[in-house]
């Protein structure tokens, strides 16, 4: 997530805007920059030096003018690689406007032709510049900031929080948001904006929510909020009563909760920008080309740990929409099976970081052997962005836990995307089955919302599981990569024994295991072998295990078969474990606080591998 601060009024402008970025630096960036307001112009620094790029715009700022109004911006990139010219605050042709940028613009290409048709020159390959030559034009025709921008927001589409400063008016600031947060302060002589609460904490208590599309015109010591139809509308105060730690943990006691938390957000945000105009979907900087996709015969996906489940997800949405033939691997044994490709092979690296170091040799070694290769990943310019022929990126934002949460459920969404994409190109499903498609992976957000809501019951289960020791987990067709991605994450955060299976193999072996105080916990979803799972639960109950089932909402079969259950609304089959996933989350979670552990560091583990 990109942080924002702002701040007119005050003298030590300059010094209050790197102080909030030091402390919005927790959210993770790869870029920084700073704009000032100085008579008759602006003045801009910019580093992209990753998480040393704050320290480098303190050495640069001291060359930095005497200024009471600006903005500072931590990038955290989706469109366009971490460099300089993409670091924010972004320009107008004039230089006179300067924009920084939290969110996606949806149909930034669209305007951007028309921008550079009528003579703009863009200097960055971001979405976020446009915003800065739509006011500019507005301002050229005589309007003043604040309406100018009103005007250029109702040509976006997208999600955002923005801010925006001008040398014709150096003393304001006009800042707006949809969907992404932006809280607003007020001091005497002053007034703040920011992107999150520590950036602001002890400049003052006086705090302002802005709602969803409201706008706000911050002079010294006086905050005006509006619509963006130009209504006038009091922001209601926010109460805060947290230490900075606390705040930089959103008020959350750890990471982990507060990207749970996060993970409509992060799917939302994965699905932002990805269909043309006309109905085609796009791939990010995926650079290969509409024909190379359609001449593929097979697929073959690597990845690691959770990014693994979500690979073993994709085959099943790849192989059903686009009749396409998908392998999965671990990463880690991949180059040492002497695997079969050739050029009409896509290798699909699927990795959190881009840095997974078993991820990235096994996409070495599929170029080797002829294959095209693609990545998919959260870190824009991560070393498998940058050596592979594309990449499709999540857009989860900084993941501060090490245990995966928000970046896998935005993994699957992202390969569901390119299944559909594959699907289309290879016209293995009509435009109406996909947009049907799409429309119902939008609805997701708000299903892992009401997910999310639930939180309470998950815990009352978990509390009432709190002394047992073994744990298996059981799924069939989608359920069973969620068994094995459920049974993962309680290993890691509780240290309890947990194994995930499909359950057609139960009587291979693993019921043996069963006994009187045994946890079985199923993913009894609708979903095409439902019917053939109700009958692997009723063999394990038969044996005395305790039986705890995610289900979808009224679905008194499964009640009955179990003696607790985790419900989730009901969704397409293949969609259903972006949601079902969530409360074994929460049980993981849970289970672990309920043992006292660290669920932000686990013993042991490291957020991204990088040794073989």
């Amino acid at each position: 997530m990109c942080g924002i601060i702002g701040v007119t009024g005050r003298p030590d402008a300059a010094e209050l805007l790197l102080e909030g970025l030091e402390r919005l630096e927790y959210r993770g960036y790869d870029s920084a920059g700073l704009v000032l307001s100085v008579p008759g112009s602006l003045w801009r620094a910019r580093a992209a030096e990753g998480t040393t790029s704050v320290g480098a715009l303190r050495v640069l700022a001291a060359e930095a003018p005497g200024a009471s109004t600006g903005l500072g911006h931590t990038r955290w990139a989706t469109h366009g690689h971490p460099a300089v010219e993409n670091a924010h605050p972004l320009f107008d042709c004039t230089q006179r406007v300067g924009v920084v940028h939290n969110g996606i613009i949806e149909n930034h290409a669209e305007i951007q032709g028309r921008l550079v048709a009528s003579g703009h020159t863009m200097a960055s390959a971001t979405d976020t510049e446009v915003l800065a030559h739509l006011v500019e034009e507005r301002m050229a025709g005589g309007m003043g900031l604040a309406e100018s921008v009103r005007v250029a927001l109702g040509e976006v589409r997208g999600s955002f929080s923005i801010a925006v400063v001008s040398s014709d008016e150096p003393e304001l600031l006009v800042a707006a948001r949809r969907n992404t947060p932006l809280i607003l302060g007020l001091a005497d002589g002053a007034a703040f904006l920011a992107s999150d609460i520590p950036a602001l904490l002890g400049q003052t208590d006086r705090l302002f929510v802005l709602a969803d599309d409201q706008l706000a015109e911050l002079r010294p010591g006086s905050i005006a909020v509006s619509t963006l139809d130009g209504l006038p509308v009091e922001p209601p105060a926010l109460s805060v009563h947290w230490d900075l730690a606390a705040a930089q943990k959103g008020g959350y006691e750890d990471f982990m909760s507060k990207e749970i938390r996060e993970q409509p957000r992060a799917v939302a945000d994965t699905l932002l920008d990805r269909c043309r105009p006309d109905g085609s979907l796009a791939l990010d900087e995926a650079k290969l080309t509409d024909e190379d996709l359609r001449s593929i015969t097979r697929i073959h996906i690597v990845a690691c740990g959770s990014s693994y489940h979500a690979a073993l997800l994709a085959r099943y949405a790849i192989e059903h929409w686009a009749e396409l033939a998908a392998d999965v691997d671990v990463a880690s044994e991949f180059r040492y099976r002497e695997p079969v490709l050739d050029p009409k092979a896509l290798a699909l690296g699927v990795s959190q970081s881009g840095e997974s170091l078993d991820t990235l040799l096994a996409l070495r070694e599929a170029r080797a052997r002829g294959a095209r290769v693609l990545g998919v990943t959260n870190v824009v310019d991560s070393s498998i962005a940058r050596e592979a022929d594309g990449v499709l990126y999540t857009r989860a934002g900084p993941e501060i836990c090490v245990a995966a949460t928000k970046t896998l459920l935005a993994q699957i969404v992202a390969l569901d995307l390119l299944a559909l994409k594959l699907a289309q190109l290879r016209a293995t499903r009509s435009p109406r089955e996909i947009s049907a498609t799409l429309d119902a992976l939008h609805r997701l957000p708000a299903a892992i919302e009401e997910v999310v809501s639930r939180a309470k019951e998950v815990d009352d289960v978990a509390k009432a599981l709190g002394g047992a020791r073994d744990f298996f987990f059981l799924g069939r067709n989608v359920g069973y990569p969620v068994a094995l991605e459920g049974a993962l994450k309680l290993k890691e955060l509780s240290y309890l024994h947990a194994e995930g299976y499909p359950a057609g193999e139960l009587k291979h072996g693993p019921i043996a295991l069963l006994e009187p105080g045994a946890v079985v916990v199923g993913v009894a979803t609708r979903n095409p072998l439902w019917e053939k799972f109700r009958s692997n639960i009723a063999e394990v109950k038969s044996r005395g295990a305790t039986v705890v089932l995610v289900a979808n909402d009224g679905d008194e079969r499964a009640a009955q078969l179990a003696d607790h259950v985790l419900w989730v609304p009901e969704a397409e089959h293949l969609l259903s474990p972006v949601l079902d996933i969530v409360p074994l989350q929460l049980f993981a979670y849970r289970l672990a606080r309920l043992h006292g552990l660290d669920v932000d560091r686990p013993r042991n583990l490291a957020k991204t591998v990088t040794v073989e």
